[in-house]
Protein backbone atom coordinates (compact mmCIF):
# COMPACT_ATOMS: atom_id res chain seq x y z
CA UNK A 1 0.00 0.00 0.00
CA UNK A 2 2.81 2.42 0.91
CA UNK A 3 4.59 1.53 -2.31
CA UNK A 4 1.53 2.49 -4.34
CA UNK A 5 1.19 5.80 -2.48
CA UNK A 6 4.87 6.59 -3.06
CA UNK A 7 4.44 6.20 -6.79
CA UNK A 8 1.37 8.45 -7.02
CA UNK A 9 3.27 11.80 -7.39
CA UNK A 10 5.50 10.34 -10.11
CA UNK A 11 2.48 8.92 -11.93
CA UNK A 12 0.61 12.24 -11.73
CA UNK A 13 3.66 14.12 -13.01
CA UNK A 14 3.95 11.74 -15.96
CA UNK A 15 0.28 12.30 -16.82
CA UNK A 16 0.72 16.09 -16.78
CA UNK A 17 3.84 15.80 -18.92
CA UNK A 18 1.98 13.61 -21.41
CA UNK A 19 -0.88 16.09 -21.56
CA UNK A 20 1.53 18.97 -22.21
CA UNK A 21 3.24 17.02 -24.99
CA UNK A 22 -0.14 16.16 -26.51
CA UNK A 23 -1.29 19.81 -26.41
CA UNK A 24 1.95 21.02 -28.01
CA UNK A 25 1.33 18.82 -31.05
CA UNK A 26 -1.35 21.27 -32.19
CA UNK A 27 -0.59 24.79 -33.29
CA UNK A 28 -2.76 26.91 -31.03
CA UNK A 29 -2.62 29.89 -33.37
CA UNK A 30 -4.03 27.83 -36.24
CA UNK A 31 -6.87 26.79 -33.95
CA UNK A 32 -7.43 30.43 -33.02
CA UNK A 33 -7.41 31.49 -36.68
CA UNK A 34 -9.99 28.84 -37.56
CA UNK A 35 -12.21 29.89 -34.66
CA UNK A 36 -12.01 33.63 -35.41
CA UNK A 37 -13.13 33.39 -39.06
CA UNK A 38 -16.83 33.15 -38.18
CA UNK A 39 -17.03 36.04 -35.66
CA UNK A 40 -15.03 38.19 -38.08
CA UNK A 41 -17.71 37.73 -40.74
CA UNK A 42 -20.47 38.28 -38.18
CA UNK A 43 -19.02 41.61 -37.02
CA UNK A 44 -18.28 42.58 -40.62
CA UNK A 45 -21.97 42.22 -41.45
CA UNK A 46 -22.92 44.80 -38.82
CA UNK A 47 -21.37 47.56 -40.97
CA UNK A 48 -20.94 46.20 -44.50
CA UNK A 49 -24.58 46.86 -45.41
CA UNK A 50 -24.55 50.51 -44.30
CA UNK A 51 -23.27 51.95 -47.56
CA UNK A 52 -25.31 49.46 -49.62
CA UNK A 53 -28.68 50.73 -48.35
CA UNK A 54 -29.25 53.12 -51.30
CA UNK A 55 -28.54 50.29 -53.74
CA UNK A 56 -30.85 47.93 -51.84
CA UNK A 57 -33.64 50.50 -51.67
CA UNK A 58 -33.39 51.29 -55.36
CA UNK A 59 -33.17 47.69 -56.52
CA UNK A 60 -36.02 46.44 -54.32
CA UNK A 61 -38.27 49.48 -54.93
CA UNK A 62 -38.40 50.67 -51.34
CA UNK A 63 -37.64 53.87 -49.48
CA UNK A 64 -34.53 54.67 -47.46
CA UNK A 65 -36.49 54.43 -44.21
CA UNK A 66 -37.74 50.97 -45.09
CA UNK A 67 -34.26 49.82 -46.14
CA UNK A 68 -32.90 50.75 -42.68
CA UNK A 69 -34.73 47.68 -41.35
CA UNK A 70 -32.07 45.60 -43.09
CA UNK A 71 -29.66 46.85 -40.42
CA UNK A 72 -32.09 47.00 -37.50
CA UNK A 73 -33.44 43.48 -37.93
CA UNK A 74 -29.94 41.99 -37.93
CA UNK A 75 -28.81 43.88 -34.83
CA UNK A 76 -31.97 43.09 -32.85
CA UNK A 77 -31.81 39.36 -33.65
CA UNK A 78 -28.12 39.40 -32.77
CA UNK A 79 -28.82 41.01 -29.42
CA UNK A 80 -31.52 38.44 -28.61
CA UNK A 81 -29.23 35.43 -29.01
CA UNK A 82 -26.11 36.98 -27.50
CA UNK A 83 -27.07 36.69 -23.80
CA UNK A 84 -28.55 33.22 -24.35
CA UNK A 85 -25.38 31.74 -25.87
CA UNK A 86 -24.01 30.39 -22.61
CA UNK A 87 -27.30 28.72 -21.71
CA UNK A 88 -27.67 27.12 -25.15
CA UNK A 89 -24.04 25.95 -25.18
CA UNK A 90 -24.53 24.32 -21.80
CA UNK A 91 -27.61 22.44 -23.01
CA UNK A 92 -26.58 21.16 -26.43
CA UNK A 93 -22.79 21.43 -26.27
CA UNK A 94 -20.51 24.30 -27.17
CA UNK A 95 -19.15 22.83 -30.38
CA UNK A 96 -22.56 21.76 -31.64
CA UNK A 97 -24.00 25.22 -30.96
CA UNK A 98 -21.01 26.84 -32.66
CA UNK A 99 -21.37 24.73 -35.81
CA UNK A 100 -25.14 25.26 -35.94
CA UNK A 101 -24.59 29.03 -35.65
CA UNK A 102 -22.05 28.98 -38.49
CA UNK A 103 -24.38 26.91 -40.67
CA UNK A 104 -27.39 29.13 -40.00
CA UNK A 105 -25.36 32.29 -40.61
CA UNK A 106 -23.97 30.97 -43.92
CA UNK A 107 -27.29 29.68 -45.25
CA UNK A 108 -29.14 32.86 -44.33
CA UNK A 109 -26.41 34.90 -46.04
CA UNK A 110 -27.09 33.00 -49.24
CA UNK A 111 -30.83 33.62 -48.96
CA UNK A 112 -30.18 37.31 -48.26
CA UNK A 113 -28.25 37.48 -51.51
CA UNK A 114 -31.13 36.03 -53.54
CA UNK A 115 -33.96 37.81 -51.70
CA UNK A 116 -36.60 38.92 -54.24
CA UNK A 117 -38.10 41.67 -52.06
CA UNK A 118 -37.32 43.78 -49.03
CA UNK A 119 -39.64 41.73 -46.80
CA UNK A 120 -37.77 38.52 -47.57
CA UNK A 121 -34.45 40.28 -47.11
CA UNK A 122 -35.46 41.49 -43.65
CA UNK A 123 -36.67 37.99 -42.75
CA UNK A 124 -33.40 36.39 -43.82
CA UNK A 125 -31.44 39.11 -42.02
CA UNK A 126 -33.26 38.13 -38.82
CA UNK A 127 -32.16 34.53 -39.36
CA UNK A 128 -28.66 35.74 -40.08
CA UNK A 129 -28.60 37.69 -36.83
CA UNK A 130 -29.87 34.67 -34.90
CA UNK A 131 -27.08 32.58 -36.35
CA UNK A 132 -24.40 35.19 -35.78
CA UNK A 133 -25.40 36.10 -32.24
CA UNK A 134 -23.73 33.05 -30.70
CA UNK A 135 -20.45 33.24 -32.61
CA UNK A 136 -18.62 35.85 -30.54
CA UNK A 137 -19.21 34.47 -27.01
CA UNK A 138 -18.64 30.90 -28.18
CA UNK A 139 -15.37 31.85 -29.86
CA UNK A 140 -14.19 33.56 -26.68
CA UNK A 141 -15.05 30.42 -24.69
CA UNK A 142 -13.13 28.28 -27.18
CA UNK A 143 -10.04 30.48 -26.94
CA UNK A 144 -10.18 30.47 -23.15
CA UNK A 145 -10.52 26.69 -23.17
CA UNK A 146 -7.78 25.90 -25.69
CA UNK A 147 -5.03 28.31 -24.67
CA UNK A 148 -3.07 27.87 -21.42
CA UNK A 149 -3.43 30.55 -18.77
CA UNK A 150 -0.12 32.22 -19.57
CA UNK A 151 -1.12 32.69 -23.25
CA UNK A 152 -4.77 33.68 -22.91
CA UNK A 153 -3.88 37.39 -23.03
CA UNK A 154 -2.15 36.94 -26.40
CA UNK A 155 -5.09 34.98 -27.78
CA UNK A 156 -7.61 37.63 -26.76
CA UNK A 157 -5.35 40.35 -28.14
CA UNK A 158 -5.54 38.67 -31.55
CA UNK A 159 -9.29 38.31 -31.16
CA UNK A 160 -9.69 41.99 -30.23
CA UNK A 161 -7.63 43.15 -33.22
CA UNK A 162 -9.75 41.08 -35.61
CA UNK A 163 -13.04 42.23 -34.08
CA UNK A 164 -12.00 45.89 -34.23
CA UNK A 165 -10.74 45.51 -37.80
CA UNK A 166 -13.96 43.97 -39.12
CA UNK A 167 -16.33 46.98 -38.71
CA UNK A 168 -13.59 49.23 -40.08
CA UNK A 169 -13.33 47.23 -43.29
CA UNK A 170 -17.10 46.82 -43.59
CA UNK A 171 -18.09 50.16 -45.18
CA UNK A 172 -15.10 50.16 -47.53
CA UNK A 173 -15.67 46.62 -48.69
CA UNK A 174 -19.43 47.09 -48.89
CA UNK A 175 -19.11 50.21 -51.02
CA UNK A 176 -16.62 48.58 -53.39
CA UNK A 177 -18.74 45.46 -53.84
CA UNK A 178 -21.93 47.47 -54.34
CA UNK A 179 -20.32 49.69 -56.99
CA UNK A 180 -18.58 46.94 -58.94
CA UNK A 181 -20.48 43.71 -58.35
CA UNK A 182 -23.85 44.65 -56.87
CA UNK A 183 -25.21 44.81 -53.34
CA UNK A 184 -26.04 41.09 -53.27
CA UNK A 185 -22.34 40.26 -53.14
CA UNK A 186 -22.01 41.74 -49.66
CA UNK A 187 -23.95 38.64 -48.54
CA UNK A 188 -22.44 36.15 -50.99
CA UNK A 189 -19.06 37.06 -49.52
CA UNK A 190 -19.98 35.19 -46.34
CA UNK A 191 -20.57 31.88 -48.10
CA UNK A 192 -16.97 30.74 -48.81
CA UNK A 193 -15.81 32.06 -45.43
CA UNK A 194 -18.67 30.30 -43.66
CA UNK A 195 -17.99 27.00 -45.43
CA UNK A 196 -14.30 27.23 -44.54
CA UNK A 197 -15.10 28.04 -40.90
CA UNK A 198 -17.58 25.14 -40.67
CA UNK A 199 -15.24 22.45 -41.96
CA UNK A 200 -12.19 23.78 -40.12
CA UNK A 201 -14.06 23.60 -36.82
CA UNK A 202 -15.93 20.39 -37.56
CA UNK A 203 -13.07 17.94 -36.91
CA UNK A 204 -13.97 15.75 -33.91
CA UNK A 205 -11.85 16.10 -30.79
CA UNK A 206 -11.04 13.66 -28.04
CA UNK A 207 -13.00 15.74 -25.53
CA UNK A 208 -16.14 15.58 -27.68
CA UNK A 209 -15.95 11.79 -27.84
CA UNK A 210 -15.31 11.40 -24.12
CA UNK A 211 -17.80 14.04 -22.94
CA UNK A 212 -20.86 14.09 -25.21
CA UNK A 213 -23.45 16.78 -24.42
CA UNK A 214 -26.21 15.66 -22.11
CA UNK A 215 -29.76 15.53 -23.29
CA UNK A 216 -31.91 18.58 -22.79
CA UNK A 217 -34.48 16.95 -20.47
CA UNK A 218 -31.68 15.96 -18.06
CA UNK A 219 -31.03 19.64 -17.43
CA UNK A 220 -34.57 21.00 -17.36
CA UNK A 221 -35.81 22.42 -14.07
CA UNK A 222 -38.73 20.76 -12.35
CA UNK A 223 -39.93 17.14 -12.49
CA UNK A 224 -38.73 16.58 -16.08
CA UNK A 225 -35.10 17.05 -15.14
CA UNK A 226 -35.12 16.38 -11.41
CA UNK A 227 -32.68 13.67 -10.38
CA UNK A 228 -32.63 13.23 -6.60
CA UNK A 229 -29.66 10.83 -6.65
CA UNK A 230 -27.42 13.54 -8.14
CA UNK A 231 -27.75 15.69 -5.02
CA UNK A 232 -27.19 12.59 -2.85
CA UNK A 233 -24.03 11.67 -4.73
CA UNK A 234 -22.60 15.15 -4.21
CA UNK A 235 -23.27 14.91 -0.48
CA UNK A 236 -21.56 11.53 -0.25
CA UNK A 237 -18.53 12.72 -2.17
Amino acid sequence: MCLHIAFLPTYAASIREGQNIQSNKHNLWLIAAAAIIAPFMEVLDTSIANVALPYIAGNLSSSRDEAVWVLTSYLVANAVVLPMSGWISHRIGRKRFYLISILLFTLSSFFCGIAPSLSFLILFRVLQGLGGGGLQPTTQAILADVFPHERIASAFTLYSVVIVLAPTLGPVLGGWLSDNWGWRWIFFLNIPCGIAAYFLNRAPSTRDRKNPPQRLFHRLPGPAGYRPWSRLSRIRS
